[in-house]
């Protein structure tokens, strides 16, 4: 069951220009900012409450708690709560040099949601040996509800792997949106992207550079190492079949689009000069597929205060600017012009010109102000394919000459 949060996306659309003059940064931007009080679980705040920046950096205040219906958990006692969190994202990620930063256990980044990611693993380890450490998917899996989260003791509710209710994962002709950020400050991607890393070649599903090892046994990881009778690991087969543990997985170069830490260097909507971003990974039926979100590692350098123990509750600087929802002042006067229809749509809409005179373009944007479709020069009865469309609302602004009208889509 996807969700898309029709209770503030309206309010959104009506406020989005302003602060775009201010900041356009999509470390800043992204965030699904909970402008009307909208309430989750057990009516808690929902989504991002606050986002806050300097020049270094983001504050983003979020109580881990989506907008959208989470639970029933099965087999999983805890209680999702309000976290009260406040993660720093830096708006100058750089990649570390030498051996680079382990994703621990715990929140590793954050969805624009406010809610927690968290790597593969799943906190147990064989004989408790730290060595063969299981695999969250397949030993958690039952407990997840129907957009593949569940709470951690503490009510931390969280995604180990690709957050289906954030965003529609069916969408296969567009690049994936921004659907959080690691907290080396690099974005992570939903499952489509560019095939090319310039931005050309069309969109195609991301894929892993990961695979199951052929192995027979347990005794040796996928580096190389050979291990000592007291570090092997369980005869695979049985309760133990390969893909369990992270261990039974090996990264092999070009195998997928993919690098190590699950990313890569590319061009982007948000980042059309390019930047690194990291990618959720599914099969083509939506299944997660391993490391699913981040790697075993980091990319990039990360900020203190956001990983370990009691982690992810930084005081915003009094020198941050409170990021608001911007305003657009479309001007609807001239929507006599313009008729779309039908409206709602979820395939087909007709733009067509009140004066029988062609358009010289038509723009649809999303709530963030990003550009999701552009035609030129089109006739004055257009027909627009809206199907590859995540649901929610739009705008679309359509240029005769020196006239511009505007109208609200929504699509279901």
């Amino acid at each position: 069951m996807k969700k898309y949060y029709s209770c503030f996306i309206f309010a959104l659309l009506l406020s989005c220009t302003q602060s775009f003059a201010q900041v356009t940064d999509p470390a800043v931007t992204s965030w699904l900012i909970n402008t009307t009080n909208l309430t989750g679980y057990s009516g808690l705040t929902a989504n991002v409450q606050q986002v806050n920046y300097t020049t270094t950096d983001v504050y983003v205040t979020c109580t881990c708690i989506p907008g959208y219906d989470i639970g029933p958990w099965a087999g999983n006692p805890n209680t999702p709560a309000n976290q009260n969190f406040c993660f720093k994202i830096t708006r100058s990620p750089q990649p570390k040099s030498g051996t680079k930063t382990a994703t621990g256990l715990g929140h590793i980044g954050v969805w624009t949601n406010g809610v927690s990611i968290f790597n593969a693993k799943d906190a147990t380890s064989y004989n408790n040996g730290g060595i063969w450490n299981q695999d969250a998917l397949p030993n958690e899996g039952a407990s997840f509800d129907a957009c593949l989260g569940h709470p951690a003791p503490n009510g931390e509710y969280h995604h180990h792997v690709n957050p289906t209710c954030l965003y529609d994962d069916q969408v296969t002709t567009v690049h994936s949106p921004i659907i959080g950020y690691a907290f080396d400050g690099f974005p992570i991607y939903g499952a489509y992207a560019y095939d090319d890393t310039n931005g050309t070649g069309g969109i195609t599903l991301m894929e892993t550079g990961y695979r199951l090892r052929s192995i027979t046994d347990r005794t040796t990881l996928a580096d190389g190492t050979v291990l000592q009778a007291s570090q092997y690991g369980p005869a695979i087969g049985g309760q133990y079949p390969l893909g369990k543990y992270i261990e039974d997985y090996e990264y092999v170069p070009g195998l997928g689009h993919l690098d190590q830490y699950n990313g890569r260097v590319c061009v982007t909507p948000e980042y059309p000069q390019g930047t690194y971003a990291y990618f959720v990974t599914i099969n083509n039926n939506q299944v997660p597929v391993y490391p699913y979100t981040i790697g075993a590692s980091y990319n990039g350098v990360v900020a203190q205060g956001n990983t370990g123990p009691q982690s992810g509750h930084n005081t915003v600087p009094g020198n941050a600017t409170l990021y608001t929802a911007p305003v657009t002042g479309v001007d609807e006067v001239e929507n006599e012009m313009l008729n779309v229809y039908p409206n709602p749509a979820h395939d087909l809409i007709f733009v067509q010109t009140g004066n029988d005179e062609p358009l010289s373009e038509i723009i649809l944007t999303d709530v963030l102000g990003r550009q999701v479709l552009v035609l030129h020069n089109t006739s004055s009865l257009s027909t627009i394919n809206i199907s590859a469309l995540t649901a929610g609302t739009y705008l679309l602004q359509s240029k005769n000459g020196n006239k511009t009208s505007n109208a609200k889509v929504v699509v279901y």
